[in-house]
């Protein structure tokens, strides 16, 4: 569908200066859109990955609510409705979305120094911290995303075919296998609701912190994946992607873990809820650090054998570069730990 006709069906007959494609997300479509009355995100929702796009942005609109009324000091990203008051544009089995585009911001993909590490965590910290305070819940939007047994039952099922694939990655696959007791753990602790259920934001990774031009924090974007879970996962989300040296489909460096981004994001992480978190939370902060980078692994492992049906890729073999990343991710991890 013509982008400016979708334009429209939110700002009205307005003169489009620009659409620019915005291509660092691996699920939806994201466009920068510049009029004569300012500029927007125009986002085309992946309903292959998110059935009910709706609900990712009721919950937007919950989450935006709670921060609003309770003084939080980073400002929040709002909804832009459609000319006929609805939060989505529905044609053709697509699904668009406008969000307010916030002018002066600017996002990094990787963190520059630790003290960006640290402003950024620190920041989600704070995001944490308040919709804490509110016992909600929010429609789900991302069946079955931190349930870990079926993460390790679609790897194995992927094993199943004979390809070419699964031969090319036979080393990872080995992998894989003599780690997989690193889950139970924490299977262990969810089927046992151990963990606290907490609102949390699920894809916490730094190009989804906004930040002004002196470098400080002052949005959290991206609320598509916000869901209730278990914090833990959050936390070892934010170590997989602010620790890492290399870029994501780099799988050539053997040595791409950076231990004082480590510390750095764990004090930014604690900023507001080391008083929060409870006692079983805080134990098993390097654990989950481990496991959240271990099953990143296996899911792009898993695309890959089952021929790049999750993540957008531009290359053959780029999930399985992503696979090896994680990879040797896990092991500096490790034996910084150890």
């Amino acid at each position: 569908m013509d982008a400016k006709i979708i334009v429209e069906q939110f700002l009205g007959s307005v003169e489009t200066l620009s659409i620019t494609p915005i291509e660092n997300g691996l699920i939806n479509h994201t466009f920068l859109v510049e009029t004569e009355n300012g500029k927007f995100i125009l986002q085309q929702v992946n309903t292959l990955i998110f059935k009910n796009p709706t609900a990712i942005q009721n919950n937007h609109m919950k989450i935006n609510g709670i921060l609003d009324r309770s003084g939080y000091s980073k400002k929040t990203v709002k909804i832009i409705p459609t000319l006929s008051n609805h939060l989505l544009f529905e044609k053709n089995n697509e699904a668009w979305r406008m969000l307010e585009y916030l002018e002066d911001s600017m996002t990094f993909l990787k963190p520059s120094s630790t003290e960006i590490a640290f402003e950024a965590t620190k920041c989600l910290s704070e995001f944490y911290k308040i919709i804490s305070q509110e016992q909600i819940i929010l429609e789900e939007t991302l069946p079955d995303f931190i349930n870990f047994e079926k993460r390790v039952i679609d790897f194995k099922t992927s094993l199943v075919r004979e390809t070419e694939r699964k031969r090319t990655a036979e080393k990872e696959i080995n992998f894989i296998l003599e780690h997989l007791s690193l889950p139970e753990k924490w299977i262990e602790l969810q089927n046992q609701k151990s963990l606290p259920n907490r609102v949390i934001h699920a894809d916490p990774k730094i190009s989804n912190i906004l930040f002004d031009q002196d470098n400080k924090a002052i949005a959290v974007i991206d609320l598509d994946t916000m869901m209730n879970g278990t914090i833990l996962y959050d936390f070892g989300d934010m170590i997989r992607s602010y620790t890492n040296n290399s870029d994501e489909d780099e799988g050539s460096v053997s040595d791409n873990f950076n231990a004082e981004n480590y510390v750095a994001v764990k004090d930014g992480f604690l900023f507001y809820l080391k008083d929060t978190l409870t006692p079983i939370e805080l134990e098993n902060l390097d654990y989950a650090a481990q496991l959240i980078i271990y099953i990143q692994a296996v899911r792009f492992l898993t695309d890959f054998l089952n021929h790049d049906i999750y993540y957008s890729v531009k290359y053959d073999l780029q999930n399985l570069d992503r696979t090896k990343n994680q990879i040797n991710l896990l092991k500096g991890l490790q034996l910084f730990l150890n």
